[in-house]
């Protein structure tokens, strides 16, 4: 029996995938830089279907993220598991470092962060050796002095876990696989028929990006390189080429002794990305002790057929079609992100649906905007977001926003002035705004149609590098037949593209709710919001 993977296998905003195997289940982890919860925690049986089961730092005390840039925060963790628990370890770049959390079970709860002193530089990841022994290795800054900008070495320390802190002697063993290379990062460290290999990106994490590996006899070497490397990279292959960044890899061994990789890479339309770094799977087969990559490809496939049986955890496809009626739920779903650390008070579900509070916080400032989003996981896909119009006032403002960054995004926002409501569509560029459209609904612009606007629907479709946004009126709740207004069409959104914009994240889209000034009390409410494959 076996069963095909699709590439990519975690679609989206998921980058810099960590994996590792206990009995037959998979679990992954990845970055989430400034959004929260931090960590999402995806499980398999079969490394072909994926759901999210919860998320590593969930709590505030977990995560501090406060005036964290939207490519700061949380940088590339590792997941590990050793007699009976599980360990995470991962960079809070923007307030503490290099930390370890420990759980029993994968979903949670995950335990306070234990801070390691002395664990400078990032990517910390964590090796078990046969003895029992618990090994730090992470990348740091040239020792002796950096030579250029990205000139780093990879380093080895033991790790008590009972004190959780670094002892014994610091060793530096590698800093990279070519001549000169920069930001050699992301190390893994693994052992296998008595060889000690570690696995590390190279040439950062762009189009130079690659997986290279070197192995010793010895835990702290020295190593040797792999005349191969790099094992790994679509560097070569040009900019049209339709997968990119290829590198960030880990690697796991399933119940049958075979082995997989799991990596970062893109998916640019007309050269930008705009869903950010993705986790993409491949096979790995070991020739005179040293891995190769798809062996005969030598690059990704769309495909990657695995000896292991199909087993779909969920009736759904869970980066497909879905909608979220909140008037029914008691939490919302883990897939769900927020902002840096949001208020107790920023959002409520109710009966009546997801409410949140009208703060004088924007999008555009590194605080904790009221705002509720999912992961952009297609090219081409409509979002729906149902909103109730009685908690509009003059000052407050609620809608829809597909958002890179603080200075990237794009936002309809629905107001209200005096009895007629107001919809506008935002774009933000280099954190400056430019309104696209302004119309009033019952005036000239939009005719006010012969029902009550008690709800409407903001709809946001994207297709490729463009958008288009409309405002829908249903009748009788109903979305069939509903009255619909178009405000813009075929905007184009390039600006929204890890080209332009710069950072590690793709686009999220999501619902927010703010007021022209503090003290504004109240909240937004929102009945549904819908997310659809084009």
């Amino acid at each position: 029996m076996s069963v095909t993977a699709v590439n990519p296998i975690l679609p989206g905003f998921y980058p810099d995938p960590s994996i590792c195997a206990v009995g037959e289940d998979f679990y992954i982890v990845n970055s989430t830089f400034s959004y929260f919860p931090g960590l999402p925690v995806l499980h398999s049986r079969d490394l072909a279907h994926w759901e999210q089961i919860g998320n590593v730092m969930e709590r505030a005390s977990q995560l501090p993220l406060k005036d964290s840039g939207h490519s700061q925060g949380l940088f590339a963790p590792t997941i590990r598991y050793h007699e009976g628990t599980f360990y995470v370890i991962c960079t809070n770049v923007s307030h503490g470092g290099n930390y370890v959390v420990t759980a029993k079970d994968p979903a949670g709860p995950w335990s306070e962060p234990h801070y390691l002193e002395g664990a400078d530089g990032i990517d910390p990841s964590l090796f078990f050796d046969d003895d029992g022994k618990c090994y730090y290795i992470g990348t740091h800054p040239n020792p002796e002095g950096c030579k250029y900008n990205g000139d780093y070495y990879i380093w080895i320390r033991e790790l008590d876990l009972e004190q959780m802190k670094l002892v014994g002697e610091t060793w530096n063993v590698w800093n990279g696989a070519m001549k000169n290379i920069v930001w050699p990062e992301g190390p893994h460290l693994y052992k296998k028929d008595g060889w000690y290999y570690i696995m590390n990106a190279e040439g950062g994490t762009g189009p130079e990006h690659a997986v290279t590996i070197c192995r010793s006899r010895n835990l702290l070497g020295p190593y040797e390189n792999n005349f191969c490397n790099p094992i790994l990279t679509h560097r070569h292959l040009g900019k049209e080429y339709p997968i990119r960044y290829v590198g960030h890899g880990d690697l796991v061994e399933t119940v049958n002794g075979e082995w997989y990789m799991v990596m970062l890479a893109v998916r640019p339309l007309e050269g930008y990305t705009t869903m950010g770094r993705e986790t993409f799977l491949a096979k790995v087969i070991w020739e005179n002790d040293w891995p190769v990559v798809n062996p005969g490809v030598g690059m990704l496939t769309k495909e990657v057929e695995i000896n292991l049986p199909d087993v779909s955890l969920t009736k759904e496809d869970p980066f497909g079609s879905r909608t979220y009626a909140f008037g029914g739920m008691k939490e919302l779903p883990p897939e769900f992100l927020t902002l840096r650390n949001p208020g107790k008070d920023m959002y409520r579900l109710t009966g009546e649906g997801l409410e949140l509070s009208f703060g004088a916080v924007t999008l555009k400032e590194k605080k904790s905007p009221s705002y509720v989003a999912l992961r952009q996981q297609h090219h081409s896909f409509r979002a729906q977001a149902d909103l109730l119009t009685d908690h509009l006032t003059e000052g407050r403002r609620a809608g829809l926003a597909l958002m890179q960054s603080n200075d990237y995004h794009l936002r309809t926002e629905l107001c209200r002035m005096g009895e007629q409501l107001k919809a506008e569509v935002i774009f933000c560029r280099g954190g400056s705004d430019t309104t696209v459209c302004s119309v009033v609904i019952g005036s000239d612009d939009i005719p006010q149609p012969a029902l009550s606007l008690e709800e409407v629907q903001l709809v946001l479709t994207v297709e490729g590098l463009s958008a288009s946004l409309e405002l829908w009126a249903p009748q009788d709740g109903q979305t069939q037949g509903a009255e619909k207004a178009l405000l813009c069409r075929d905007l184009d959104i390039r600006d929204l593209s890890t080209e332009v914009a710069g950072g590690f994240v793709g686009c999220t889209v999501g619902l927010y709710a703010v007021a022209d000034t503090e003290g504004r009390e109240g909240a937004a409410c929102f009945r549904r919001l819908s997310y659809q494959p084009l």
